[in-house]
């Protein structure tokens, strides 16, 4: 199993990297006890994920949250269990949805044992975190469910894309906001609410939660067009290939209705046609490379993660915060 940490980053201070480190790894034991099952092929298919390895982002960031309190708080390492198992749970129906192959360099849980165990296993997982989860209290309770519903609502809003009229760069923001930024405003309100810390301290953090989560999914966007092999492991172009309108297709297509231009409308008309082909799939990805429309993307990118690092300036002076604001740094990198 390899845990990567986000985008290399190393945390600032001695003693917050050996809290990080220590909670990081108690996260760990967390997620393989909590997929444990009586039933062998339940363990083997519930953990496939988590010996994947990954970023551990949100639970990473529950770990640095909890530093505005008392980190070593009981309820912390649970509340980041819950937030990563209800994460991986996303993830096994995210690609039975997208009909993904390759998730964390490994063969997606559809791959190797069909829809029908990668759906269960993913409510399998949810379960499992709403077990945890009952421990942590009814408002903890709350605020998942609050989450979880604006999550799937997200999912649901960008299956049925924008209503007639409405902006379809808004309604994707909109849809980014509960697909990721809802999840990962939560794992920073955990860590700072079961480490004790001042409320006023809890709302900062969780709205920087939701404006990073919202910049780390517009990187993501553009990573997945500009780079050639994907930090995730997924295969570059994926949401091209499925046609899901991603930040970078949104403002070519934003572009070619507001300029006209005969280039950009040739672009479109190519996003537009059948990308399961490889030919036009290859062609697509490297005109989108080279167009205007990803670097407004990177903007976008930059302006939302200038957003969270902004909510940030209230909080007292530590290395916990720099080592927030440095994850800022490092997803404008990422987006780079």
């Amino acid at each position: 199993m390899t845990v990567v940490r986000p985008f290399g980053l190393s945390v600032r201070g001695p003693a917050l990297e050996a809290d990080v480190q220590a909670g990081l790894a108690a996260v760990e034991e967390g997620l393989l006890d909590a997929t444990k099952s009586e039933v062998p092929f339940i363990t083997q298919a519930a953990q496939h994920l988590v010996r994947a390895g990954g970023k551990r982002f949100r639970p990473l960031l529950v770990m640095l949250a909890a530093q505005f309190g008392d980190p070593y708080a009981p309820g912390v390492v649970p509340s980041a269990v819950v937030v990563e198992l209800t994460h991986l749970a996303t993830l096994y129906h995210d690609d039975v949805m997208d009909e993904a192959e390759v998730r964390r360099g490994v063969d997606s849980a559809n791959t190797r044992w069909g829809n029908s165990v990668a759906v269960l296993t993913g409510d399998f997982l949810f379960a499992r975190a709403s077990h945890i989860l009952a421990d942590l209290g009814p408002e903890a309770v709350r605020i998942q469910a609050e989450a979880f519903e604006r999550l799937v609502t997200g999912q649901i809003l960008e299956t049925a894309g924008p209503r007639d009229g409405r902006d379809p760069v808004e309604h994707y923001l909109d849809v980014l906001g509960g697909k990721t930024g809802s999840l990962v405003a939560v794992a920073c309100r955990f860590g700072a609410m079961m480490s004790g810390a001042d409320e006023t301290v809890v709302d900062v953090l969780t709205q920087y939660g939701e404006r990073l989560g919202v910049a780390f999914q517009l990187a993501d966007d553009v990573l997945d067009i500009a780079s050639d092999s994907h930090e995730s492991g997924k295969t570059p172009g994926t949401d091209l290939r499925e046609g899901v309108p991603t930040l970078p297709v949104l403002r070519l297509r934003e572009r070619a209705e507001r300029l006209g231009l005969p280039e950009d409308i040739a672009l479109r008309e190519l996003l537009d046609s059948d990308l399961t082909d490889d030919a036009r799939h290859a062609e697509a990805l490297t005109r989108l490379r080279v167009h205007p429309a990803l670097e407004q993307a990177r903007r976008d990118t930059v302006r939302y993660v200038e957003d969270a690092r902004a909510a940030l300036v209230p909080l007292p002076e530590c290395d916990a915060k720099a080592s927030l604001m440095q994850l800022c740094d490092a997803v404008v990198h990422r987006a780079g």
